[in-house]
Parts: structure tokens; sequence; C-alpha cells
């Protein structure tokens, strides 16, 4: 999609969304969603419309909103509906089973503004009063408050991850910053952050200091010193951040010392101890003379102990330090060869097959495998027995027109409620790929998901169970899964699992991944991407995955395709 329609179908959602929680009319709401869902469908630049309303289904009212953002980069709709609804009803709309018009309703009859408030009026009992709620939605919307990851005091990755984009966008614009990095939880790939961190590089100090205290979207500065500021930025949430302004030659080690972990810092003081030297954020000092060194980068600071670069999302719990000797074997992006999830406009995604093949083929992938819904998820558009044939004789002259990428052509089957898969072996058997994933009954217990998931495990072409605990980072736990009979069962049968990158599930989960690979069952990095910019995420669950120190002959989608195609094979020998 063309990067300018991408923006106003951003903001036609986001106005959409921010009306409903509003209560506003449902026919202006809908005519919102309606203009972005057409937005979204041109095959042209919007700017190009002399008059936007030739197009059907843009009306008066959204050529004014989508024309004042193409000229001028914001919307004064949007920016209003934004000061008259309180952030914390953003937040609310994590919790599962809540949309738009319920929170609009707890919102106007209750005045909850926040998480904590909606606990508060469950435990009061006064959520069951309101007319379609009762006793029994009280309590499952009060069990799943307390189940959510980490509470709503810190941030799911993927809340925060484009606002950290944002902010360094800006530093990157930014006279006198000689260089900059996020530090903290987020550049350790933790799956939840209390708040953002960034040290900057300045010759320049006071330049730097007003350029942050001039930045879009701070709503209160909290603490303005030297070398630090600390304020909360406004965006769909209020998050705080630190700003630690350094001189160049200080960057590398207070970088290290604010990217953590407490523990892994703890282990590198440690270590200068046993060298008569003490690490602080300004450099190390040799204790018998006092002399201060410092480095021109983490790589040299790492050298100074005689220790190889630690990336940052293995400084955890100090044990990194005692494992150098397997970070050569360890998973790295450059070892993935292709991804193995991804959705198109068949079903629920925003790219063409052309689209998420031309991205994939910038990335120098090998292989992809397109795998949309299947036919039971009819809120994702899934496909029928007949439409996935069709889209496989597609994806083969795809495979005609290039000789530098092969497409595999899949499905996301769905394990339905009763155990039984979407579609018949009869068309499973035409696929190249098929993963098979849970969408429904989340509230059965731990031993029919297993049935389901046995079910589908042992089906001889089915090759992979897609985020197999249906978690979301501070959303949901996900169902009820033995994760040691599951992990059992792969193995047993040459089933392949998911590690899912999107920073929303990173399902499985570490010690998932730890257990699997001690198990010796293969994983998949996928990005189960919907648009073809989602691809990047295989960054991140390459990151995640490090974390559990997988190693990248574990991981499927770093083998060569006539490998890959061997083990998908593995199972369906003897048929």
């Amino acid at each position: 999609m063309i990067s300018i329609n991408k923006e106003v179908v951003h903001v036609l959602e986001k106005i959409a969304l921010y009306m409903e929680l509003k209560g506003e009319n449902p026919f202006k709401i809908q005519a919102f969603r309606k203009a972005a869902g057409i937005v979204e469908q041109l095959d042209k630049p919007i700017h190009e419309y002399e008059d936007l309303t030739v197009i059907p289904g843009i009306g008066k009212g959204t050529q004014a909103v989508i024309r004042e953002y193409i000229d001028t980069g914001k919307s004064t709709v949007l920016e209003q509906l934004q000061q008259e609804i309180p952030k914390g009803l953003i937040l609310l709309l994590q919790v599962p089973g809540l949309g738009g018009k319920t929170i609009a309703r707890l919102y106007n009859e209750l005045g909850i503004e926040n998480v904590d408030a909606l606990k508060e009026a469950c435990l009061k009992g006064m959520v069951r009063n309101l007319k379609g709620f009762g006793a029994k939605k009280e309590e499952k919307i009060l069990e799943v408050i307390e189940n959510m990851s980490g509470g709503m005091s810190r941030f799911p990755i993927a809340m925060v991850l484009p606002i950290a984009r944002y902010i360094e966008e800006e530093l990157a614009k930014m006279p006198g910053a000689t260089s900059f990095s996020r530090a903290g939880s987020l550049r350790r790939v933790n799956e939840t952050v209390k708040d953002l961190d960034f040290i900057i590089a300045t010759t320049n100090r006071n330049e730097v200091r007003q350029a942050i205290m001039n930045m879009k979207n701070i709503k209160t500065v909290t603490n303005q010193g030297e070398t630090k500021i600390s304020c909360i930025f406004s965006f769909d949430i209020d998050i705080p951040v630190d700003f630690r302004i350094v001189e160049p030659e200080e960057f590398a080690t207070c970088l290290h010392h604010f990217t953590g972990s407490k523990e892994h810092n703890v282990r590198m003081r440690q270590m200068a101890k046993e060298r008569n030297e003490k690490i602080s954020e300004y450099g190390v000092e040799n204790l018998e003379n006092g002399n201060r060194v410092t480095f021109s980068s983490e790589e040299e600071f790492f050298q100074h102990f005689n220790l190889p670069f630690i990336p940052p999302e293995l400084r955890e719990d100090g044990e990194e330090v005692n494992r150098i000797q397997e970070l050569g074997s360890l998973i790295s992006l450059s070892n993935i060869k292709g991804d193995l999830h991804m959705h198109t406009n068949w079903s629920d995604g925003r790219g063409t097959l052309e689209e998420m093949v031309e991205s994939a083929r910038k990335k120098g992938y090998e292989y992809i495998a397109i795998t949309d819904h299947s036919q039971n998820l009819k809120v994702a558009r899934g496909l029928t027995e007949e439409q996935i044939l069709k889209q496989r004789e597609i994806i083969r002259e795809i495979n005609e027109k290039y000789d530098d990428i092969t497409v595999l052509a899949g499905i996301e089957l769905d394990i339905l409620a009763d155990g039984s898969l979407d579609f018949e072996d009869d068309v499973l058997k035409e696929l190249d790929i098929v993963i098979a994933s849970i969408h429904s009954g989340f509230n059965q217990d731990m031993e029919k998901m297993m049935e389901r998931l046995s079910k589908a495990i042992h089906n001889p072409y089915v090759h992979m169970i897609a985020h197999p605990t249906g978690r979301k980072i501070g959303i949901r736990e996900g169902y009820q899964v033995d994760i040691e009979r599951l992990i059992e069962m792969a193995k047993e049968t040459g089933t392949i699992l998911e590690l899912n990158a999107n920073p929303n599930r990173l399902d499985l989960k570490r010690d998932h991944l730890v257990l699997a690979e001690k198990f010796g069952v293969p994983i998949a990095i996928n990005t189960d991407s919907h648009h073809p910019d989602q691809l990047d995420n295989m960054e991140i669950g390459v990151a995640y995955a490090r974390k559990a120190w997988l190693k990248k002959e574990t991981v499927v989608n770093t083998w060569p395709l006539s490998e890959l195609k061997s083990w998908l094979q593995h199972k369906r020998k003897g048929i």
C-alpha cells in the first residue's frame, strides 16, 4: 500500500475508534470505518484525487478530514477526540471481551476511565447491574484483569514499540546528538516495559536539552537536570520516558549500564572487582591509580574484560557471561532464509499475494509460505476449499515467474472446538505446508484443549502448530495447555512448533522455547504478517528466540529449501 494511503487509513480508523468510545452516532462511526476500508483498496496515492467525493463511499465530511491530513499532516477532528477521551479508555481496549461500545457504556454509565476503576467496580458488584452484563460477565472481566500479564503498570512491548520508533526518528533529526540508542528492558526485548530509556551522546548538552524539551507529545516534565530529562509522553497511552545526555566518550558505558539487567550489571561489576577495577556509567576506573578508561563502543567495553560482545537480549541473569562459548551457535537474523506464516488480502491480510512475495524478495529470502486462514474463521474471511485450490494454482504461476524465491502454497488451518480440522485430508494433501491453530473455544479445560491439539499434531498432513498457547502479551494468558505434553507430542510426530514473532504474541514464550529445544523439537520463527511491512517483525522474533538461547539448527527457516521440503515430507511418508 502507498505510504500516504496507509497514514490516512490509520487516521480514519483511529477517529472511528475514538468516536465509538465517546458514544457517537453509529452511522457516523461506520462512515469513517467504511472510508478507511475504501482508501486501503485504492491503487494510487489519495493525494492525486482532486475531488475525493468521486470515490464511492467518501462523503464531504470524510473528505474534509482526509484533505486536512494530506495538507497539514494532522487532523483537528482526531486531536479534539483525543482531548475528550480519557487515556485510560484506550488501555481498556486491551481487556479481552471489551470493545469500543462496551467501554463507552462503562464510561458513560459508571464513570469508569481505566483498568483500576473497572476492577474496583467489579469488586463492588456495580458492573453486573448494567443491562446485558450480569454476574457471570462481571466475574469474567475481573478474572481477565487479574490475569493480565504484568498488570497495566507495565506496557506490552507491542504497545510501546511505535512510540520508541517515533522518538528515535526525532532523535535522528536532533541537532547536536552525535549518537543515541534505546536502553532498558525494551532494548533487552522484554515482553513488557514500565518506561522508555534513551542514551544520547553530544558535545553540546544545552542544544540537546532544548531540542528534547521542544519535542511533540510531551505531556509533563518530571525532572530536568544537567544530564537527565524525565517526562511523560502522551500518545494513546501516557508513558514515562528518560533521556540521559552524556559526553561521546561516556556513551558506551552509559548505554551498557542503563541497558541492564540488574543481574547482568552485578556480574560485570564482580568481574571488574576481581581485576581491581570499578564499572560506572562513566567508564571503568582502576582502583589502584584512579585512572578511568572509556570506550568507543560496547564491543570495546566487553573486549576490555576479555569477553565477546554480549547482545542486549541475552543480558538477563548474569549467566550469559558464563555461556559465551555458546554465542556462535545462536540463531541470528542473517540465518533466516524464509518466513512460513503470512496472510494476504485473500483472507484478512492487507497486502496482495504479489506484494508479500516482492517484500520477501527484498529481504533476500529463499522461500516463503502463503498461509491464509481457512473457512471456519469467517471474521478473517477464511478461504473455502475452492479458493485455496485456486490460490495454489496462482502460486504455481508465481513460481514460474521468479527464479530467486520459492513460494509454498499453504493454509492456516483452524482446529475446531470439537477437535476436527477445518479441511479434509484430500484438500490438505494438495498443499505444500499446513499449519494448524486454535482461534476459538479458549475457555475449554486443559484436557479438551490437549485433545484438540493432539488430533492436529497426529494428522500426517499438519506440519506445524502456530502460536501454540494462544497468548497475547498483556491481554490474555492464552488457553490451558500442558506444554510438556505438547512438546512431547511434537517430538514424537515430527511436528514443528511456532515462535510467532508478532510482538503482541511472542508465542511460544521463552521458557517454552528452552524446553522445546531440550526435547529436540524443531521451531519456526514466523511473523504471521498481515501486511508487507510486518515482515520486519522477524527481527524481534529472532531477538526473542536468542533470549531463550535458541540455536540456529533448531530453527527450520534457517534450513535450505531442500532440507525444509524433506522435513515437510517426513510426516507424509507411507501415505
